[in-house]
Order: structure tokens, then C-alpha cells, then sequence
């Protein structure tokens, strides 16, 4: 089993910057893709960004290409989501999830994954 607890949520003005970490317990994130997931309120899940196993693939929605990053430090098990350039449309639960058998044609699905946390709030104000 793996926990993950995401932190670093919070309210930003549009524009500003903040950065999510995704950190499990209970095995590694060293064999596991992980995969960072949105959702607005009435809104269905909506993929971001994804680090797969050796941190040297990386996958963005295109919404957040070019504002978004994703790494992560296998050594402390945790996966970093950086986000700048935020506005009012980034609001959302956010939250990451990991799976060791995600192929790349589902990298963006959140059913290729077998576990998922339990989200950050992410509040951007115009």
C-alpha cells in the first residue's frame, strides 16, 4: 500500500506562484509514475502533469504547459508540482496519484493509477 498526502495548497492573486508536494509512505514512489490530477467544483477530474518513473519523462496538459512543472526526488519520495503564472482558472482540488504499471498512451487517465490522495486546495483570486 502507499499513502500520499499533497501539501502546499493555498490562495494565491493570478499571477503568483506556489509549489504542491505529493509525499508517500509505506513503499517507495521509485517504481511508480506518478501523476498530478484537478478538480473544480462540478467539473470532472482534469489531468495536469506526470513524472514517470526515472523523473527524466515528464507529461503536461496543455493548459499548463509552460507554467507548470512537475519533478520529483525518488530519495525523499515525493513529487513536486511547481505551478507560476497562476490565474483564477487554476482553481481547483489538485491532488496526485501513482501507478506502476501506467503506460504512456494512459499517462493522462486517472483509472491507470492505483492510488491517489486526498487533495490540496489551490484558490486563485483575479
Amino acid at each position: 500500500q502507499v499513502q500520499l498526502v499533497e501539501s502546499g495548497g493555498g490562495m494565491v492573486q493570478a499571477g503568483g506562484s506556489l509549489r504542491l508536494s505529493c509525499a508517500a509512505s509505506g513503499r517507495s514512489l521509485r517504481t511508480y509514475a506518478v501523476a498530478w490530477f484537478r478538480q473544480a467544483p462540478g467539473k470532472e477530474p482534469e489531468f495536469v502533469a506526470a513524472t514517470r518513473q526515472n523523473g527524466m519523462s515528464t507529461n503536461y496538459a496543455g493548459s499548463v504547459k509552460g507554467r507548470f512543472t512537475v519533478s520529483r526526488d525518488n530519495a525523499k519520495s515525493t513529487v513536486y508540482l511547481q505551478m507560476n503564472n497562476l490565474n483564477p482558472e487554476d482553481t481547483a482540488l489538485y491532488y496526485c496519484a501513482a501507478g506502476q504499471r501506467v503506460i504512456l498512451s494512459s499517462i493522462s487517465t486517472l483509472s491507470s493509477y492505483d492510488y491517489r490522495g486526498q487533495g490540496t486546495q489551490v484558490t486563485v483570486s483575479s
